[in-house]
């Protein structure tokens, strides 16, 4: 009879876990630190003024769902699953270039500040920064996958 007490360790051996690395990690800290504070924002701002600024407020809660998106595909782009976060993050940047400019080309549009207003200056210019690094990191994950023929195992299905 086999030795149960070993199974789970050969099972944590074999599984493929995600490379943990120094930018990978801040990056997921930071998304998930933005999910939480974007998310807080919008909801007390929606819950208590939202008729003062809802383009705004909902633009905060819009940002919220973005980051919490962008922190599950960086998540898995880690594991080398790239496509969902390379057009999350470029959809993240649009977002941040296009409400910035809006905002700054049609503050009346916005009586309140939004995450991505003024290209996200309450947050320290943040918001507009992140979704480059991530860019960034992205690629440098892409040039360090292994090409279909650098294989080193049998072939699996």
């Amino acid at each position: 009879m086999p030795d149960r007490t070993t199974r789970p360790r050969e099972a944590a051996q074999t599984t493929p876990t995600a490379p943990r690395t120094g930018p990978h990690r801040v990056l997921i800290a930071v998304y998930a630190l933005f999910t939480v504070a974007a998310g807080a924002r919008s909801g007390v701002q929606l819950a208590t003024q939202a008729s003062e600024a809802p383009l705004a407020y909902s633009l905060s809660a819009a940002a919220a769902c973005t980051y919490a998106a962008g922190w599950y595909a960086i998540a898995r782009a880690a594991r080398g699953q790239t496509a969902l976060a390379s057009v999350l993050l470029w959809f993240e940047l649009s977002g941040v270039l296009v409400v910035g400019t809006l905002s700054l080309v049609e503050p009346n549009w916005f009586p309140d500040a939004s995450v991505w207003s003024d290209y996200g200056i309450g947050y320290g210019f943040v918001p507009a920064v992140l979704p480059i690094c991530g860019l960034l990191w992205l690629r440098s994950q892409i040039r360090q996958a292994p090409a279909p023929n650098d294989h080193d195992g049998p072939l699996t299905p």
